[in-house]
């Protein structure tokens, strides 16, 4: 793996990215576009509007990649798209234009599992080992896993309804805060009064290591339509948008605990839980967890905010992690619009 550069591709949802990582942790360039104004008038992106971006866009940052990193095509050893999951369109642009990349070039294609991307980004920013404690938490996912190592991952628990970053979409719709609506909660949430509305903590004290958070999304519309004009006023807004946060937090930190005593079963020597994906770059979640995580003993990692949210580094990473395994792929890789980590394999006579 010692001197191999992968170039990285990321078109799962609406940020058109492309980086270009070294084996030796340095991240070269990292060029990300983001979509927020095309599908800001419709308050969610849109797959149609988002697919078209990318194919608008992805050859630019790819020899914007390049030109940042001074390397061009002959000091690449691969070249990593993410095939799933993800809106279908989008993915389809970014793994077709690395297939005909490996194609042209003679390099070698990985396609990379968007979540193993999330997954495996706390070894790029902070060089652990395996094993560790994964919470990834994002726009549509929501799971607490062991990390094994390169395509071993075991699942302790999910959401069974929505994921926490779509909570916060909604949220932030029925608060009239605008969009993206993760940002713009925690935002209003800086001005809010978590106390002065009393919102559910769903599943907290239950055995496991599920989620769910349409009931708090169910709460927070009850809550504004008892509110005199049926409408959260700013100031309402702002207390509603903390207690929400605040109730997201303590319900992680609760599935968090238990996933640590399990995770201490199976992997006696494992002291390391990672927070990844983009609700990850939430401060306030943050400050819960690394709470709750150092009051169990363990050592809480969170990658940096904007290698949380989607970025084409943490995919180059994983190429490159994939890669010095001989994990690569044919030409003839489907994008997947749904890839479970428990699907992922490890290299042959490695068990799972």
């Amino acid at each position: 793996m010692q001197g191999m550069i992968v170039l990285g591709i990321e078109t799962s949802c609406d940020e058109t990215a492309a980086a270009v990582v070294a084996a030796d942790r340095r991240i070269l360039s990292d060029i990300v576009l983001s979509q927020i104004e095309e599908h800001r008038p419709y308050r969610g992106v849109v797959p149609e509007i988002a697919a078209r971006s990318h194919l608008d866009h992805i050859d630019r940052l790819i020899a914007q990649a390049l030109e940042d990193a001074q390397c061009g095509w002959t000091d690449l050893h691969g070249i990593a798209a993410t095939a799933g999951p993800g809106l279908i369109g989008g993915v389809l642009v970014g793994l077709t234009t690395a297939k005909a990349i490996a194609l042209v070039r003679d390099l070698p294609l990985i396609a990379v599992n968007h979540l193993e991307g999330h997954a495996l980004t706390a070894r790029l920013t902070d060089g652990i080992d395996f094993p560790y404690l994964l919470l990834l938490v994002s726009g549509g996912h929501c799971q607490l896993v062991a990390v094994q190592g390169v395509g071993r991952y075991r699942h302790y628990g999910g959401t069974v309804d929505d994921a926490v970053g779509e909570a916060f979409d909604k949220t932030a719709a029925l608060l009239r805060l605008g969009y993206p609506g993760g940002p713009a909660v925690e935002a209003a949430a800086g001005n809010g009064d978590p106390d002065r509305f009393a919102l559910p903590r769903p599943m907290a004290g239950r055995p496991g290591c599920d989620f769910s958070f349409s009931g708090l999304k169910t709460a927070v519309r009850h809550a504004v339509a008892a509110l005199p004009e049926g409408e959260a006023d700013p100031a309402s807004a702002a207390d509603l948008a903390a207690a929400f946060q605040e109730a997201v937090a303590d319900v992680l930190a609760d599935r968090t605990i238990n996933a640590i005593a399990r995770f201490r079963e199976e992997f006696p020597s494992g002291d390391r839980f990672v927070v990844a994906g983009g609700v990850a770059a939430n401060t306030r979640v943050r400050e819960v967890l690394a709470g709750t995580v150092a009051a169990q003993d363990m050592q809480f990692i969170a990658p940096p905010a904007g290698l949380c949210t989607d970025n084409a580094a943490m995919i180059a990473w994983a190429g490159l992690e994939r890669l010095r395994l001989g994990l690569t792929d044919g030409l003839e890789f489907a994008a997947r619009p749904r890839w479970p980590l428990a699907e992922l394999r490890p290299r042959p006579g490695v068990a799972p």
